[in-house]
């Protein structure tokens, strides 16, 4: 197995054991910094986003990346680093978790608890929502986190090494702290916003098309699912949040968008899907429903890895039979 296979392996295996570490997550190491780079270049133009993005997720990718290649004549080592990297990127098991709670807090009638939970999985004004607006919130962002935090930085790991997840989850970290529809954000945070939009448009894609092939594993239909992502996949206000929203709404029977809160300012989305409002079940169903992604996102990724292996190792045969005769 290489180094990169085993490093896609070792990383989920850490993130589905262990989960976020409590302290020292490179994540939020790199938070600090972007934090620290605004105090000293912030200015409300497209301009100065531009060299923050630049700057904060190149030197990510550039600084993973020379590592990486700084061993690459010590296999285990390499490989040992790459899972690290690799768990850092992956959130699949902090989300499930934080998921599960909200459950728990609103199956035992705790409104105000899961409120104040809520700002862990979504970022949105929790204050006057009621269960069922909760259960939603909860709903839509497994979904949406499933492509950000998990189906994402496989799909670079696998496509370009611990550099490429590495890279992927530094724009996906600084469009959540600085894209957004805001006076301070609005300008200096969009070119950290389309850089996410595009890097995320591909995973968006892939990971609602293995939401559709999991529907089963939660009671879905396969054909339903299809059918709700192809129709609806594209309403969303977000290039790919909606991608995953349709998916799994389609296969959990549920519909979700319609209005919401990001503190003070309202959006009023399209609805996706055409089943019952989303509730605690639903909840625990697309947490099932992002497990059954992941396990086929780390299987499809590492064996994209091991199909890559064998074609090279074959070309290199070949090569050298033909340099011999």
């Amino acid at each position: 197995m290489s180094a990169a296979s085993a490093a896609l392996l070792l990383g989920a295996g850490a993130d589905l054991a262990f989960g976020d570490p409590e302290r020292g997550h490179p994540v939020a190491g790199f938070g600090t910094v972007v934090l620290c780079a605004e105090d000293r270049w912030y200015g409300p133009t497209r301009l100065r986003g531009v060299l923050l993005t630049v700057s904060a997720v190149g030197a990510t990718t550039l600084l993973t990346a020379a590592a990486d290649r700084s061993l690459r004549h010590a296999p285990i080592a390499r490989a040992a680093l790459g899972g690290a990297v690799i768990w850092s990127t992956l959130g699949g098991r902090s989300l499930w978790r934080v998921a599960g709670q909200l459950a728990d807090l609103l199956e035992r009638g705790d409104v105000d608890g899961a409120r104040a939970l809520l700002p862990s999985l979504a970022g949105r004004d929790p204050s006057a929502l009621s269960a069922g607006e909760l259960a939603r919130a909860g709903t839509e962002s497994v979904a949406e986190n499933t492509s950000d935090a998990i189906v994402g930085a496989l799909f670079y790991g696998a496509l370009l090494g611990p550099a490429g997840a590495a890279g992927f989850r530094a724009a996906n970290t600084l469009d959540a702290m600085v894209g957004h529809h805001s006076t301070k954000y609005e300008q200096y945070g969009w070119a950290s916003a389309k850089l996410d939009d595009l890097l995320g448009w591909i995973p968006a894609r892939l990971g609602a098309r293995l939401a559709v092939l999991a529907a089963p594993t939660v009671g879905g239909s396969r054909a339903v699912a299809a059918d709700v992502l192809a129709r609806d996949g594209d309403a969303h206000p977000s290039p790919n949040a909606g991608q995953m929203e349709a998916a799994f709404a389609g296969a959990l029977g549920i519909q979700l968008g319609g209005p919401l809160h990001y503190g003070p300012r309202l959006e009023d989305r399209p609805t996706l899907g055409d089943g019952r409002s989303p509730d605690t079940l639903a909840l625990r169903g697309a947490v099932r429903l992002s497990q059954a992604v992941t396990a086929l996102s780390v299987a499809g990724a590492v064996g994209a890895r091991l199909a890559w292996a064998a074609m090279r190792a074959g070309h290199s045969h070949s090569s050298a039979r033909s340099l011999a005769a």
